[in-house]
């Protein structure tokens, strides 16, 4: 009968490539876990990885045991997770990864009446799958993905929660602080400021530069926001942000922001759950909170 510690052992020796580096991470001896294998093989009535010198290769049949045990572990972890929680009295953890790299502000302005509202549930944001944030849900890293770019898929429910203008941040004294908009072909010579995104994913190329065949003089990549207007102010060069989010610094920067292209850079922020999650009431309600919410800034 195939049981968890099988599919646990077939993910591991692929992920660490040896029988023994397998073994240590589990805590077992190699020839525990080389009977553990045998044990599984004569079971199945077939290989699960065949020996190539000093490598070991997945079979078809071990092949197939891995795409399993990645699709089936997180879930079972997840499970255990949860019901660890309800024996203690809690409800859960809503787990929430960001692909929206601004929105961390407009965030905190959902989940403080989220706790207040719901006392039982712990929130987690998971900042680590910010470039990634799709295989994170799929793979049941997180619960919940804070994106501007839903990808529709059967098993996923993605939500509309608000509406905001890309625009173009500069420093006072940029000569494009006094346009109305601003077209591609004076950002030729500019030095384009972005997070460490690639280029498909960022709407100032996909929406507004690459449409028009112009690329900026260079673009220099910053994982941090309050850093990339920072450079923004000090003149280093421009950045395409929320116009929201310009105007929550420019209190304390001397910043200015400017349309993109005569009618603008139109996107909206996504909330994306399981299908299979949709229903959990927490969920929902954190949904419904992100909708009703005042937008980040006032545009």
């Amino acid at each position: 009968m195939l049981e968890r510690v099988h599919l646990v052992v077939v993910r591991e020796v692929e992920r660490l490539g040896s029988l023994t580096a397998a073994a240590e991470f589990l805590g077992l001896t190699q020839s525990a876990l080389s009977h553990s294998i045998k044990k599984l093989e004569a079971q199945l009535g077939m290989e699960v990885w065949r020996r190539e010198g000093r490598q070991l290769r997945l079979t078809q049949a071990g092949q197939y045991l891995l795409a399993v045990a990645q699709q089936v572990l997180p879930q079972l972890d997840l499970a255990e997770e949860r019901l660890r929680q309800f024996a203690g009295g809690a409800r859960g953890t809503l787990r929430i990864g960001m692909e929206c790299h601004p929105c961390y502000r407009w965030l905190l302005k959902v989940v403080s009446p989220f706790l207040a509202a719901w006392s039982n549930v712990e929130v987690d944001v998971k900042q680590k799958v910010q470039f990634g944030g799709l295989a994170a849900l799929l793979g049941y890293e997180i619960d919940l993905l804070v994106t501007p770019d839903p990808v529709f898929k059967p098993e996923l429910r993605f939500e509309a929660v608000f509406d905001y203008e890309q625009v173009l941040a500069v420093a006072r004294a940029h000569e494009l602080a006094g346009a109305a908009h601003v077209e591609p072909e004076q950002l030729r010579d500019a030095v384009l400021i972005t997070y460490p995104v690639a280029t498909d994913r960022l709407d100032v190329y996909t929406q507004f530069l690459l449409p028009a065949g112009v690329t900026p003089r260079s673009q220099k990549t910053v994982e941090n926001t309050d850093i990339m207007l920072q450079l923004v102010a000090s003149g280093r060069g421009v950045a395409a942000l929320p116009r929201w989010l310009v105007h929550e610094y420019r209190s304390e920067l001397d910043l200015v922001d400017v349309r993109l292209g005569r009618d603008g850079v139109k996107k909206q922020i996504f909330l994306g759950v399981r299908e299979q999650d949709a229903g959990i009431d927490y969920v929902a309600g954190f949904v419904e909170l992100a909708r009703s919410a005042n937008r980040p800034c006032s545009e």
